[in-house]
């Protein structure tokens, strides 16, 4: 090789992680959340109500709206979800139907990781040192300790925790940027495959909402492979170009062009992203940093510079939106394979930091949530119920064995894990990130089986619309003053109100609408309007900030 390399591995320490371990990670990271709940506030929710009205053709599929007000431009996700619903709506519950193809899109995103990290692992100046008497590990099997290293990396991502498993465009475009690593890194070995992906990944992001991280990965994939060594990557520039161009057509014919510049212009605001920075992508960045360092003579080589690549433009995109965590969750593919790399070189102190960091931080975790949990169905202790009905008055606990199951079986395996790891398994290179990993998989397995019942009914706008629903029959018109988005999607998810947004809420009353619903702060007293009669008022159950003021027009 040219350039030296820092990896030292031998051929015991290129193991693979066994396969049925590596699906159940994936099964006990995915599965949980997907059934047994409601769609939860704000995007979730927003977006779900969207693709309802879709697919009941309440509203158009290239500009849909709610209660009048224009919804997201993210045309591709919306579409899948209201196909989704179209098609097994009638088998399974609406909202399970739409979350379907989400949870298919963060499997699809596990995948294009792992094959990517396994590409690139598979380039001459990615491999570690020859040995002079031989007994460094084999090509593929190095590779293949890499990519399962990365994908538990992913897993690790405290960010994509809860980002990851909603039912939000941001995970089409996570997707889709995974989709363009793998184009770039596959390219030597999968011509065809990688001319596809490129035509396919660019249009697909900015058809998902995210138009500028579109056109500036394509600037980035046409400089890396303008300048390969690799003839059948440097073929794929004229590709990349175009598929840039059709992103960029795409963006404009959907109309999904809009600048949401908002640099942070304050100290409190530059801490708070300094903050979003160090736990969102924690624990990846520490060991992308060493990544960098380590392999700091090689950057320009392709398996350092197109992961690279990906983490600053997501990076980037998150920094110019002044911090936000939905364009930075962009920057995990990139940072999951930087840390990757980072396994060959890491210091045995390290990963030993590493590993009593997560065996102390989850199992703290993990116990918490089984004493609350204890403290809902057992009344041991009493304080935790106290406090969660003290904040989610109303909420009455529910018993499900089939989850008490679950979460014995999860937390069986931890213990299990850290008893294992803590042994002599020193050797596989992905055992530094075994426990972090499992670390977060029990912990939403955990939390979306014992915490569920309690998550569901102070996160889920249902009891809301319920109490709602004890004034306002069900599939009436309602006039919306000062409901936010998200308390629009509830009413027409929900609710099957038909509503009118308006700004002022006496604007346009001679339309035949006979309920009127105010949002006002908990403090302010009720309007007397003229020609309408106060009926009631609704909460949500764990919202003391704002009441809603239920009216119906005299007459009607």
């Amino acid at each position: 090789m040219s350039l030296a390399t820092p990896a030292l591995v031998t051929q015991r320490a290129a193991q693979r992680l066994p396969r049925l371990a590596l699906l159940l990670f994936c099964a006990a990271y995915l599965l949980p959340g997907l059934v047994g709940r409601d769609p939860w506030r704000n995007a979730d929710l927003t977006t779900y109500a969207t693709m309802l009205a879709m697919a009941e053709g309440r509203t158009s599929w290239l500009n849909p709206s709610l209660g009048g007000l224009a919804a997201d431009v993210a045309v591709l996700p919306h579409a899948l979800g209201a196909w989704a619903i179209q098609a097994l709506g009638p088998l399974l519950d609406p909202a399970l139907a739409a979350r379907l193809p989400f949870a298919l899109l963060l499997a699809g995103t596990l995948a294009l990781i792992w094959y990517a990290t396994f590409h690139l692992a598979r380039t001459e100046a990615a491999q570690p040192l020859a040995f002079a008497f031989g007994g460094e590990a084999a090509p593929l099997d190095y590779a293949r300790a890499l990519a399962d290293g990365a994908l538990l990396a992913t897993i690790a991502s405290l960010g994509l925790l809860q980002l990851g498993h909603e039912t939000t465009p941001e995970l089409a475009q996570l997707c889709g940027v995974a989709l363009w690593l793998w184009a770039l890194a596959a390219a030597p070995y999968r011509e065809v495959g990688s001319r596809a992906a490129a035509l396919l990944s660019l249009p697909a992001l900015a058809s998902s909402g995210a138009p500028a991280v579109a056109v500036a990965l394509g600037i980035v994939a046409v400089l890396i492979c303008a300048r390969s060594a690799y003839p059948q990557v440097h073929r794929l520039t004229l590709w990349w170009l175009g598929s840039s161009v059709l992103a960029a057509l795409a963006a404009w014919g959907f109309g999904a062009w809009h600048w949401r510049v908002s640099a942070p212009d304050s100290g409190n605001e530059v801490l708070d992203v300094l903050k979003l920075l160090l736990w969102f992508t924690w624990p990846l960045w520490p060991m992308a940093c060493w990544t960098l360092w380590q392999w700091r003579r090689q950057w320009l080589r392709r398996h350092i510079s197109i992961p690279l690549g990906a983490l600053a433009v997501g990076l980037g995109a998150s920094l110019v939106m002044g911090g936000s965590d939905r364009a930075l969750m962009l920057a995990l593919p990139g940072l999951a394979v930087l840390a990757a790399f980072a396994l060959p070189t890491l210091r045995r102190s390290a990963g030993a930091l590493i590993d009593w960091f997560s065996v102390f931080f989850f199992s703290i975790a993990a116990l918490s949530v089984w004493v609350i949990y204890s403290s809902m169905h057992l009344g041991v202790p009493a304080k935790p119920l106290a406090n969660i009905l003290r904040l989610a008055p109303g909420f009455v606990p529910s018993f499900s064995a089939l989850a008490l199951g679950a979460a014995l079986l999860g937390t069986v395996a931890w213990i299990w894990l850290v008893r294992w790891r803590t042994s002599r398994n020193r050797h596989p290179l992905w055992k530094s990130l075994v426990l972090p990993a499992s670390g977060v998989a029990l912990t939403w397995l955990l939390t979306m089986t014992l915490w569920l019942p309690v998550l569901d009914y102070a996160r889920s706008p249902k009891p809301w619309v319920q109490a709602i629903a004890k004034t306002v029959p069900a599939g009436q018109c309602v006039r919306a003053a000062g409901l936010s988005r998200p308390q629009v999607a509830a009413l027409e998810a929900m609710g099957a109100y038909k509503v009118i947004s308006a700004a002022d809420a006496q604007s346009n009353l001679s339309q035949p609408c006979p309920w009127w619903l105010l949002n006002l702060r908990a403090d302010q007293t009720a309007p007397q309007t003229p020609g309408w009669q106060l009926l009631g008022e609704a909460r949500r159950p764990t919202d003391r900030q704002e009441k809603l003021l239920i009216y119906r027009q005299e007459g009607l």
